[in-house]
């Protein structure tokens, strides 16, 4: 009989999918619809997706206590529930305030559906296959990214923005929150099983788990190199979620966008299904800074030279490297501090990670409005990725992962 938490797992998975289908990658088309159907500036509305993850930065670290504590349904239930309404709103916005309030209230959910929320839930089933697990779940996010884009921009121009916004939180709440309801547990011994499905003398003959405070686990320099690292990679990588559409469409146009966005989501989907394969067994630490280069040069290409076949490429360089920049940080954190303690330290330095990534959509939209194009922006942040790869290097703990 297959063990209960791989049902955990794929629960976890269409979250992320619905999560990442309709917020983090649906983003950048709200933005771009939201300036091309009321004309204000891209920086304007780049400051609410900055709020967005600036909420949701803040409630990451409560999100991975809570779930520890209380188990992921209450929270994912609210989350699914807060998103979806936040989607719907932004439909419907016809002042600058309206869309700050929505993606806001998005924030909110989004907190509740992130890697930080699956990877608590995911936490207590697995040891042994703890990398294999949360990169399960993580393809979730690679096959929202792949279908979101392209659904929402087809929706927009075929039933409009209103239609297209209330269809898509209409649907992700019809299917996520039964789910969530039925299927999702706090943990394994709580229905008489162990992690991993192994039996139960096994798990009692091992040594206790290591318990770390936050305080205990902040002194370390393992945690402070991951927490400034992916700080810096989500910076870097959902600034440039949030602008790819408005970045492509003047060279690619609309069919050609939704050709890219989709590509660059199936590129992410093919380097997590390898990291599936082998999360268990590499060095994680130098895999995330090979990834990290890797996207600076698809940064590079992208801000030297601005044309289409560049533009194409560099996205579907930068998709190999997206989803394992999100799903390495919590198997590291989980490898390095045990599982006993990952929900309250993880969702410690995923707070710090996410409020990182909140300044990604601000920092590519004021400098786009400042410079006047997105090669600014784009070379800063290649220089910004491999400065992130030196760091996280020098926290290799000395014991070896």
């Amino acid at each position: 009989m297959m063990f209960y938490g791989w049902r955990i797992v794929a629960v976890c998975l269409i979250a992320a999918l619905f999560a990442n289908a309709f917020g983090l990658f649906g983003a950048g088309v709200y933005l771009s619809a939201i300036v091309a159907t009321q004309g204000w500036p891209t920086g304007l509305v780049s400051g609410a997706i900055t709020l967005f993850y600036l909420t949701s930065a803040l409630l990451l670290m409560p999100v991975g206590s809570f779930i520890a504590r209380i188990g992921p349904k209450p929270i994912m239930g609210t989350g699914i529930v807060a998103m979806t309404m936040g989607i719907t709103a932004l439909g419907h916005c016809d002042a600058v305030w309206q869309v700050y309030a929505a993606f806001l209230v998005m924030g909110i959910g989004w907190s509740s559906l992130s890697t930080t929320a699956q990877a608590t839930t995911i936490a207590p089933w697995f040891d042994r296959h703890q990398g294999r697990a949360v990169s399960i779940a993580s393809l979730g996010a690679s096959a929202g990214g792949m279908i979101g884009p392209a659904i929402l921009l087809l929706g927009i121009a075929q039933l409009g923005f209103a239609w297209t916004t209330t269809l898509a939180a209409s649907v992700s709440l019809a299917v996520l929150l039964p789910l969530i309801l039925v299927v999702l547990k706090r943990r394994p011994q709580d229905i008489g099983l162990w992690p991993d499905g192994a039996p139960g003398d096994a798990n009692a003959a091992g040594k206790p788990a290591a318990h770390w405070t936050r305080a205990q686990a902040l002194r370390e320099w393992s945690l402070r190199s991951v927490m400034i690292t992916f700080g810096i990679g989500m910076l870097v990588q959902v600034g440039f979620v949030t602008h790819q559409v408005t970045l492509l469409l003047p060279a690619l146009g609309t069919a050609g966008t939704s050709l890219t966005a989709a590509a660059t989501a199936v590129a992410a989907l093919c380097s997590r299904l390898v990291l599936v394969r082998f999360a268990d067994q590499i060095d994680q630490r130098k895999v995330a800074a090979g990834v990290l280069v890797a996207a600076a040069l698809a940064y590079g290409a992208m801000g030297l030279f601005p044309i289409a076949p560049v533009l194409a490429a560099g996205s579907i360089l930068y998709g190999v490297t997206v989803g394992n920049v999100t799903t390495l940080s919590p198997i590291i954190v989980r490898r390095e501090f045990g599982a006993a303690s990952f929900g309250p330290i993880f969702g410690m330095a995923s707070m710090a990670i996410q409020l990182g990534a909140a300044i990604g959509p601000s920092f590519y939209g004021l400098l786009h409005d400042w410079s006047g194009s997105y090669r600014l922006p784009l070379l800063l942040v290649a220089v910004l990725d491999i400065a992130a790869s030196v760091v996280l290097l020098s926290g290799q703990p000395k014991s070896g992962s």
